[in-house]
């Protein structure tokens, strides 16, 4: 089994993750303390890439939950999906980055990269044979984009034979006004180029016009927006999670996609297009996505991304 280790990082990134979560164990047949309750075998057969069963007969996600502020974790671990994570694999800060890259770089974050290093090395070595490491994160904050820059840059020094991809999220001005989010994006540049394999790119200003043109949602919410991140995310992972004609890894998706190693800027792109608060009015929504995330995602997935020069 391909295992892949999981990191978010910062509000953004945790939050990003919680929806991330909740959709693949709906899609593996979890319910939210990690027990299957689905009605296929084919739901267990690649669980593993991404959750690791325990002697209680529970899966349990191979995720590592980072935030230099307890705020930005207390929406996860207190939601519905909390009691499905270690609680050993939560590193939690005392003083935040306060959207300073500096801090989450330097300072604040540096004080726990080692520990999460420690975290990664632990889920790691606990694998038949990993694949790679994702990085879950935005670039507007602190400590999504200091601290994730320092861990990329630690993790590909400590497993420079593994693939190591990063979800990103880029800052918008119409979702928020906080003057220093450009600056920190800029700072990150340089580490997603020198550091990272496979960097999927989202636009919060293209979510944010996703949302109220496409969907129609009046006042998108950043819950809105995760979870098309988060349907996004399970799309790309789908030929990862789950066995058909397609049976791909990362290394084969980065041969296939990346020509030279510094273009390995990749923009995803998911339909049909849904809202989180819509899709309970139409009753065919769920199983469409599912047919699609598991049979159209597998075979045309190279279709719906491009590469972007950085």
């Amino acid at each position: 089994m391909r295992e892949i280790v999981h990191i978010q990082l910062g509000q953004c990134g945790n939050n990003i993750g919680k929806k991330f979560w909740e959709v693949i164990s709906d899609e593996h047949g979890l319910n939210p303390v990690g027990r299957f309750v689905g009605e296929s075998d084919l739901q267990l057969q690649r669980i593993n890439v991404y959750f690791a069963e325990n002697a209680a007969e529970r899966y349990v996600p191979r995720a590592i939950l980072v935030d230099l502020d307890r705020k930005g974790l207390e929406p996860v671990l207190s939601g519905p999906y909390g009691n499905l994570f270690k609680p050993d694999n939560v590193v939690v800060g005392t003083n935040g980055a306060g959207n300073n890259w500096a801090k989450g770089h330097y300072t604040e974050g540096a004080e726990l990269a080692d520990l999460t290093l420690e975290l990664v090395r632990t889920e790691a070595e606990s694998c038949d044979l990993i694949q790679g490491i994702q990085i879950v994160h935005a670039l507007g904050g602190g400590t999504g984009s200091g601290m994730g820059s320092l861990l990329a840059q630690n993790i590909i020094d400590e497993y420079p034979d593994r693939v190591l991809k990063s979800y990103i999220v880029m800052p918008s001005s119409k979702k928020s006004d906080i003057v220093v989010e450009p600056y920190n994006a800029v700072l990150s540049i340089n580490h997603l180029i020198e550091c990272i394999h496979q960097v999927f790119y989202m636009d919060n200003e293209a979510l944010y016009y996703i949302c109220n043109s496409v969907l129609r949602l009046l006042s998108p919410t950043h819950d809105d927006m995760n979870y098309l991140i988060s349907i996004c995310m399970s799309g790309i992972t789908t030929c990862l999670r789950f066995p058909g004609q397609l049976n791909t890894d990362l290394k084969k998706l980065l041969v296939n996609m990346v020509p030279f190693p510094r273009l390995h800027f990749f923009v995803p792109g998911y339909v049909p297009l849904t809202a989180a608060r819509g899709r309970a009015n139409v009753q065919y929504t769920k199983q469409e996505q599912q047919i699609f995330c598991r049979l159209d995602s597998t075979q045309h997935q190279n279709c719906y991304m491009r590469r972007t020069a950085a």
